[in-house]
């Protein structure tokens, strides 16, 4: 289980939404993934930013 208080690597993040790593690059090279944070060269992510990301991806009924 992922520790939740701490920033996620490119990694567990696309494990949690369940896509591919490469998805996840692509949705970030096009402005259109959830927030994250560039720390030296790679790329963290919080939860709370990809929950709230994922919240806006939800589509009407």
């Amino acid at each position: 289980m992922m520790d939740e208080s701490k920033m996620w690597t490119h990694e567990q993040t696309a494990r949690y939404l369940g896509i591919e790593e490469q998805t996840l690059y692509f949705l970030n090279h096009q402005r259109k993934g959830p927030k994250y944070y560039k720390v030296g060269r790679y790329n963290r992510y919080r939860k709370a930013d990809v929950d709230h990301w994922l919240e806006t991806q939800c589509l009407p009924r």
